[in-house]
């Protein structure tokens, strides 16, 4: 009766085993539900805006990593964010907010990125620089940048609530003011080598308040990519100001692609 009973358990064990994991007839390997995100900061500020995303996130069951982009140049915030992919388990969904775009539309060609969503973020093309995503457009007056002598930039401190975190609380706008990392400028004239939105679907936040950006240019951009996009009444700091709704727009393109994949 003892070894009837362990084999019996060993097969409900087998049964549940391939009930949660579906091979996968072309590469005989599971099937894994994206259960993973990464998230990838912009210009001027660093991972820790992303505390509420993360927070909700977890919250749902999801393991979360927060990519600190060095800003120094696009090869280092690509190589960071890399490094962060190559930490995970299985498939990820690849978050990027503002330069964080650019960021993972070139790191997001990883084998482990399902999907890619962008949070008011650039979206360039391989062959592309950053900057030349700007031509035609003109960034609302807020928004203003001043570069030092050794080619990194800061947000204008008098005008960084107002071009970056008009939703934002006083004291919230103040602590992203005043620990905001400044970017090697000379990034955004690097030319891209890949492109992962032409092979990977993709998802957009668009923050309809967004002062850093020609609204236009941020509509144009998720039209050309081709991603289901998210309209929110926000701020550039949206990441921060509407965390669920950045939180439903990740789990959503989870979903769909745990979905596709099985």
């Amino acid at each position: 009766m003892v070894a009837r009973a362990a084999i019996a358990a060993l097969f409900a064990l087998s049964a549940s085993a391939t009930a949660q994991s579906t091979p996968d007839p072309k590469s005989g390997t599971a099937q894994r539900p994206t259960r993973n995100v990464v998230l990838v900061h912009g210009a001027f500020a660093d991972g820790s805006g992303w505390r509420r995303v993360y927070d909700d996130l977890i919250a749902r069951g999801y393991r979360v990593t927060i990519v600190q982009n060095p800003l120094t140049s696009l090869a280092d915030d690509v190589a960071a964010t890399r490094r962060a992919l190559d930490r995970q388990d299985g498939p990820a969904v690849l978050v990027g907010h503002s330069w964080g775009g650019t960021v993972i539309t070139e790191a997001g060609v990883h084998p482990k990125v399902s999907a890619l969503v962008y949070v008011s973020a650039l979206s360039p093309d391989a062959g592309q620089t950053t900057a030349q995503l700007y031509k035609g457009y003109t960034t609302p007056p807020e928004f203003v940048i001043d570069t030092h002598a050794d080619g990194f930039g800061f947000i204008r401190a008098e005008n960084f609530r107002a071009g970056f975190a008009a939703d934002a609380s006083p004291a919230d706008a103040a602590f992203l003011r005043d620990s905001q990392v400044p970017i090697n400028m000379a990034a955004f004239g690097t030319v891209l080598k890949h492109a992962a939105w032409r092979a990977k679907p993709s998802w957009a936040v668009i923050a309809t308040h967004d002062r850093a950006f020609d609204p236009r240019m941020l509509h144009d951009m998720a039209r050309r990519i081709g991603a289901k996009v998210t309209q929110v009444p926000a701020s550039h700091a949206v990441f921060m100001t509407q965390p669920k709704v950045v939180a439903d727009v990740i789990d959503d393109a989870a979903r769909q692609v745990s979905a596709a994949s099985t």
